[in-house]
């Protein structure tokens, strides 16, 4: 693990601490979008290249690239721009980008060349079929040239067109040569949204004007009330501020950055919205940023059901995917509400949004989600998972825009390997394959596990994604030959029985302060002997690379197991088993408080369960972009599991075994309300920043999780102590666990009473 660059606590603290607003973090921020896509440094193909016309082959679209001269200097159209304006340089990004910036020169050919754009128009699609006009947030189409033929003028696209091509037409105010060079800038459109359909806007009858709620740059079809077959605001990036009549850029009416609809007539009114992507994907949450300004009647939405379908021509599963929101929310900001939707896979997505009051205002929806491709078991936007002979190879972490590429290089087996490493090995190649077929980058990451020494109990580094580690989950059908750590007894699995292992891989190329951490935590790991933590099975230390190989459960996580259809076919629908539960948790991080350890992570999905609802803490939550929902990303690397860490985790940075007793409350509350929500879900995550403030300054405007239906009101108590100012006050392990087994205890006697 790393430390953060310099004070970001500090800074998270001051900002929250003077009551500093702290802006949200959209799914796409064009702000942050503006990476060249390719054309000057030849990351783009010139067969991706082409054009209405040249005048030559030397001034062919393939030399219409910035910054570079080769044959005469640029493109050049073979015929003119004036009057007409029908010659364009086309340029295919192969994949769906958003592109947020355009850079246009002219050809200067050393000093030979004199032609240039004046201005210019650009079309672009998102299938090379149908060709949208792309228009500013005011309607005009005409962008601002160069005004010589060497300088380089970057314009900025307002709203940013999500595309596969994109064609730029040159404009001239008269009969001239035109000539034109050309770099994109942008980054690729991960979310694979194509389009969606949703009821125009409605206008709010305000005084002194009328306030326009439409979706004004929804590039597809309107009929009637409904738009359909495009994007807009509802994906541009560009969240609302908290009163709707203000806008994030001048010049713009009242209400422009938030699409709203007033609450119709009927029983069960609704606003139904539908989304289409572009392939198959496994949907894990949607957010949706809403508006919740009281005084103009405009609320959340109380309730949200989804539907599912893998293509147009099938009809909608019959599993609802339903989501409901407790009570109304009197904070008046505006936040982002996280749906959760379990892992369905489809391509069509089709919600109900309930109405909690007069209007509804929506200014985006996203979702995090990733592909699912072919014989791929799962494939995130995150992690990618792949099916090769029973193996699976999951956990890698996506590049950040701008960072060198860490994919790992193929490493040789060599004889004599064990039959883990080598199917692990091989997985990998064909993962590579993957990776470079759909260019994906990635970088690979650890778990959370530390030694609590002295100084990391006072300034604790906050968990960072380590970029020479790969987790693998394998099952593997013999006995692993693997080097025993020390202290520990080989555990080889039941005769017959396949061994469900969870393999960690160090690149082979990983720096020796990497190996040297590497090292340490397989002999950390080894000295944790408990029935309630995953067990350290082995450590491969032969030829090729390094790995730990850790015990895995037949249930997989406790979150998917508690809140899926397995949980429910086991019966987990006694109070007294969600207790037992807690208690195995509880008695876990006992083990590890009392050898001074410190999770930093703890939460249902880093517990795993097994046959008899046996449950063990480990440490593979955040290496799955399934719970990608659950961490906060800070400065475009951290990840930060803010919705469970206590208050001085957040502005201090102080980790201790009292911060994970603050995780064990939000966990057991995880398991009480059989994880159907995530932990303030009805914050955003700047919201939850603020509330680590409230609670910093013990002013009484902190804000805490509600009782779990059906939870007595001394279990809840053990949960707010956990969650108490003061990490002093807050209970030990010891403690919660003696509690959680003493109402276990009259769970069964209550239990047992009623049935004589």
């Amino acid at each position: 693990m790393a430390p953060l660059p310099l004070p970001l606590p500090l800074l998270l603290l001051a900002g929250v601490a003077e009551g500093t607003p702290v802006p949200n973090v959209p799914s796409l921020s064009p702000g942050r979008c503006r990476f060249a896509l390719g054309m000057q440094d030849g990351t783009i193909p010139d067969f991706r290249l082409s054009a209405s016309s040249a005048w030559s082959d030397s001034t062919a679209a393939r030399h219409g690239r910035l910054g570079r001269s080769d044959g005469d200097g640029a493109w050049c159209p073979a015929g003119p721009v004036f009057p007409a304006e029908q010659e364009f340089l086309e340029v295919d990004l192969g994949r769906l980008h958003v592109v947020t910036l355009v850079g246009t020169q002219g050809r200067h050919a050393g000093g030979h060349g004199r032609e240039f754009a004046h201005q210019y128009r650009l079309r672009y699609s998102r299938d090379r079929r149908r060709w949208l006009r792309w228009r500013d947030r005011w309607g005009a189409e005409v962008i601002g040239g160069n005004e010589d033929p060497e300088g380089v003028v970057l314009k900025d696209l307002a709203p940013a067109p999500v595309a596969r091509a994109l064609r730029v037409y040159p404009r001239a105010p008269r009969a001239m040569s035109v000539c034109l060079r050309l770099e994109l800038y942008g980054c690729p459109w991960e979310a694979g949204l194509v389009s969606y359909t949703a009821p125009r806007g409605h206008v709010m009858a305000l005084d002194p004007v009328p306030i326009v709620l439409n979706d004004s740059t929804y590039d597809g079809f309107s009929a009637g009330p409904l738009h359909f077959g495009g994007l807009g605001q509802l994906s541009d990036g560009v969240l609302g501020l908290d009163d709707f009549l203000r806008t994030r850029e001048r010049r713009l009416w009242p209400g422009y950055d938030y699409v709203g609809w007033p609450r119709p007539p009927g029983p069960h009114p609704h606003v139904e919205l539908e989304f289409e992507f572009q392939e198959l994907r496994a949907f894990h949450a949607m957010q949706v940023h809403c508006n919740n300004l009281h005084t103009r009647g405009v609320g959340i939405f109380r309730a949200v059901e989804c539907r599912f379908k893998k293509s147009l021509a099938t009809a909608w599963e019959p599993t609802v995917a339903t989501h409901s929101l407790a009570g109304a929310i009197k904070d008046p900001s505006a936040r982002s509400v996280t749906v959760p939707l379990g892992g369905r896979h489809a391509r069509f997505i089709q919600c109900r949004f309930f109405f909690g009051a007069e209007w509804m205002l929506f200014s985006e929806v996203s979702f995090v989600s990733g592909w699912v491709l072919g014989s791929m078991v799962e494939c995130w936007g995150q992690w990618l998972g792949v099916g090769v002979n029973g193996w699976v190879l999951g956990s890698m972490v996506e590049l950040a825009p701008g960072e060198p590429e860490l994919v790992p290089p193929v490493a040789k087996a060599e004889p004599g390997q064990s039959p883990a490493l080598l199917g692990c090995l091989g997985a990998i190649i064909l993962l590579l394959l993957a990776l470079l077929i759909l260019t994906l980058r990635h970088r690979l990451c650890s778990g959370i596990f530390s030694l609590a020494t002295p100084s990391m109990i006072g300034h604790a580094p906050f968990p960072w994604p380590r970029p020479q580690v790969l987790l693998c989950e394998v099952i593997a059908p013999h006995t692993l030959d693997l080097a025993t750590p020390p202290g520990s007894d080989p555990a080889p699995p039941a005769a017959g029985r396949p061994l469900l292992v969870a393999v960690k891989v160090l690149r082979p190329d990983a720096t020796k302060n990497a190996r040297r951490d590497f090292l340490q935590e397989a002999r950390t790991l080894g000295r944790l002997r408990d029935p309630n933590i995953v067990r350290l099975l082995g450590v491969c230390v032969g030829p090729g690379p390094l790995c730990i190989v850790t015990e895995y459960m037949e249930h997989g996580d406790l979150h998917q197991f508690l809140g899926g259809p397995r949980g429910h076919a086991l019966r987990w629908d006694t109070f007294s088993t969600l207790l037992h539960v807690g208690a195995q948790i509880a008695s876990g991080m006992r083990f590890l408080a009392r050898r001074n350890f410190v999770h930093r992570d703890l939460a249902t999905r880093n517990c795993l369960v097994g046959d008899g609802f046996t449950v063990k803490v480990a440490d593979f939550g955040m290496s799955r972009n399934l719970y990608a929902a659950d961490y906060y990303r800070v400065r475009g690397r951290a990840l930060l599991p803010i919705r469970w860490m206590a208050w001085e985790c957040i502005l201090m940075g102080t980790f201790s075994p009292a911060s994970d007793a603050w995780a064990f409350g939000v966990t057991l509350w995880e398991v009480l309300t059989r994880c159907r929500e995530q932990p303030y879900g009805a914050l955003s995550d700047e919201q939850v920043i603020a509330n680590a403030g409230h609670h910093f300054r013990n002013r009484g405007q902190q804000e805490y999780l509600p009782c779990p239906p059906g939870c007595p009101p001394a279990l809840h108590r053990l949960m707010l102590n956990c969650w108490a100012r003061d990490a002093a006050e807050r209970p030990d392990f010891g403690h919660l666990h003696r509690t959680l087994s003493d109402q276990r205890a009259l769970s069964d006697q209550q239990v047992l009473s009623d049935h004589q």
